[in-house]
C-alpha cells in the first residue's frame, strides 16, 4: 500500500516534471509530511551541546534553527555551573525564542563529593530532571544518594578506548549501575560504544530500561582508530538502530554531537540530521 507521504512525493514528482506545480510548494506540502511523521516517534532528534563547543550560545541557537532541531542538551560553556537565577532566566528566553528546549545538563565530570553536589544543585535550578555525568567511580554511591534526594535521572556518558578508566563501553557502565538506583543508567554514546568493539543496536536492547540519552553519531571504523563522520558514511548500522528505538520504545532523546570540524561544523551538523531525519522516515 502507498502511505500518503510516497502518494505525496510521487504525485508531486509527477506535476513539478510537468511544470504544473511550484517547487516551493511541493517542498512545503513534503516538510509538512515528514514534520507530522517525526511528532509520532515517542524519542526527540536533538543536539549534544558539546557540538558548539567553539561557539557561543546565540550562534549555536542560529545553526540549530536552520537544521530545525528543538532541543538541547545544555553545556556548562553555555550556561556556567555558577549562573545566577537571572542569568539562567535569561538564557532560558534565548532558547525559547529560536523555539529550542533545554531537556539536559552535561556531561558533567564529577571527581569528589563537591563535584557532585554542584552539579545536581545547578540541574535543579536550570529545572532539568536529567544529569549527563561523569563520575569517579568512587563517587558513584554518593551521586545513587543524591539521584534519591532530588528524584532525577542521572546518564553516565561513556568515553570509548581513548579513556578505559571512564566507562568505555555500555557494558562498563551497567556493570556499575545495575545494583544502584533504577534511575542511574547511561548516556549511550553509539560512536564510543562502537570504537570499542561493540554493537550499540544489542547493546541498546540489552540496556534500555538504563539508557536515558543518547549521542548519535557515526565513525569511521569500529576500533580505536576510528574518528567521528557524518551520519551516514560510516560503519554504524543507522537504520538498524533507529528500529531499536522503536522496538524498545525508548522516549529519551537522541542527540547529534559532532566532533569533526569543530570550528566549522555546520555542513556536517546539517547533513548528519538530515540523514538521521532521512532514515526516521524511510524506515516507518
Amino acid at each position: 500500500m502507498t502511505t500518503r507521504r510516497e502518494f505525496v512525493k510521487k504525485a508531486g514528482t509527477g506535476l513539478l516534471a510537468a511544470g504544473a506545480v511550484p517547487s516551493a510548494l511541493f517542498h512545503r506540502e513534503l516538510q509538512a509530511e515528514t514534520t507530522a511523521e517525526a511528532k509520532e516517534e515517542l524519542f526527540k532528534v536533538s543536539m549534544a551541546g558539546y557540538s558548539f563547543v567553539k561557539f557561543n550560545l546565540e550562534d549555536s541557537l542560529k545553526m540549530m534553527r536552520r537544521m530545525e532541531v528543538r532541543y538541547l542538551c545544555i553545556k556548562d560553556f553555555h550556561l556556567p555551573l555558577n549562573s545566577t537565577k537571572e542569568q539562567i532566566e535569561a538564557f532560558h528566553k534565548q532558547l525559547a525564542d529560536s523555539n529550542v528546549k533545554g531537556y539536559g545538563v552535561g556531561p558533567i565530570y564529577m571527581n569528589n563529593e563537591a563535584d557532585v553536589d554542584r552539579a545536581f544543585e545547578y540541574a535543579a535550578k536550570v529545572g532539568v530532571k536529567l544529569i549527563v555525568g561523569v563520575p569517579l567511580h568512587n563517587v558513584l554511591p554518593y551521586v545513587d544518594k543524591k539521584v534519591k534526594e532530588y528524584g532525577m535521572q542521572y546518564a553516565i556518558h561513556l568515553h570509548g578506548p581513548d579513556m578505559p578508566d571512564k566507562y568505555p563501553d555500555a557494558d562498563d557502565v551497567w556493570k556499575h549501575v545495575k545494583d544502584l538506583d533504577p534511575r542511574m543508567g547511561m548516556c549511550l554514546d553509539v560512536g564510543h560504544d562502537t570504537r570499542n568493539g561493540k554493537d550499540p543496536v544489542a547493546d541498546l536492547k540489552k540496556y534500555h530500561t538504563r539508557v536515558f540519552d543518547i549521542h548519535i553519531k557515526d565513525v569511521s571504523a569500529a576500533s580505536k582508530a576510528g574518528h567521528t563522520c557524518e551520519m551516514g558514511r560510516g560503519v554504524i548500522d543507522i537504520p538498524a538502530f533507529v528500529r531499536m528505538l522503536r522496538k524498545v520504545k525508548y522516549t529519551g532523546a537522541c542527540s547529534l554531537e559532532f566532533e569533526k570540524d569543530m570550528s566549522d561544523p555546520l555542513a556536517g551538523l546539517a547533513e548528519s540530521i538530515g540523514y538521521f531525519k532521512g532514515v526516521i522516515a524511510a524506515t516507518k
